[in-house]
């Protein structure tokens, strides 16, 4: 093997390392794994079984402190966890401190922040990044492109179409006071969001409710509810047979 394996790494039995990969200290990697060429691997990492990670990904990486970001305090982050049978594609980084659960996919180019926490079965698109502090149930998908600011909580079965922008700031980075107010979005069970559309910071999208493409939406989404337009308003109700209680997968 061209890499580097430390001598405190544990891998795991039937695991195929790719050329070039580096597995520091630590580093836990379950059976039946596939780790591909050039991955970075960062100390204390737990990878459960029948993980794939493909070309250039990196896991477990330590954030960067900019002098003019709000988050200076120290922090000692615990590692990250990949739980079994999680799809990493190529060229992605997941942070310290974050944890995945089981069967996930995480498409190339993603980016997963220091402190998130995922569930189970979820989809992750290409090019999708998920900032810090942000909590995600099981069975979503986040499409090409997503963002979910920090502080998000993201329920199940929700969907995130491609281009999806949230925000958590209602001061654009200016006024002390803004300090007070820093809040993510709420979408709870069964919300989707339309293509392009934009949610303002601290709103919440209640079970079942939906936000039509393209829709600013600055206000509360009402259980059930169907809003479109800039601003967002409320258009109808979401058909009996789109709520995700009646679409439930049955496979798993």
């Amino acid at each position: 093997m061209q890499g580097f394996q430390s001598e405190t790494a544990q891998i795991g039995k039937n695991t195929r390392l790719g050329i070039f990969s580096i597995i520091l200290a630590d580093v836990i990697i379950g059976d039946d794994c596939q780790i591909g060429h050039n991955v970075v691997i960062h100390p204390g990492s737990r990878i459960g079984d029948g993980v794939r990670i493909d070309d250039n990904s990196i896991i477990g990486k330590e954030p960067l402190r900019s002098p003019r970001s709000i988050f200076q305090e120290a922090k000692q982050f615990e590692p990250a966890v990949i739980g079994d049978n999680c799809l990493i594609g190529a060229h992605v980084t997941i942070y310290t401190g974050s944890r995945l659960g089981k069967s996930n996919l995480v498409a190339d180019l993603a980016t997963i922040r220091e402190d998130v926490e995922i569930g189970d079965y979820n989809i992750i698109g290409r090019n999708v990044t998920i900032e810090n502090f942000t909590k995600i149930g099981n069975r979503n998908k986040l499409e090409t492109n997503a963002y979910i600011t920090a502080y998000s909580v993201l329920g199940n079965y929700c969907f995130i179409a491609p281009c999806v922008a949230t925000s958590n700031d209602n001061y654009m980075g200016r006024d002390p006071e803004r300090f007070q107010h820093f809040k993510g979005v709420t979408i709870k069970d069964g919300g989707r969001i339309g293509v392009n559309a934009t949610i303002l910071p601290g709103k919440t999208i209640e079970k079942n409710g939906t936000a039509a493409a393209g829709s600013l939406v600055t206000k509360d989404i009402q259980s059930g509810k169907t809003v479109r337009g800039v601003p967002a308003r409320i258009s109808g109700e979401v058909p009996q047979a789109q709520l995700f209680e009646n679409n439930l997968d049955k496979r798993k």
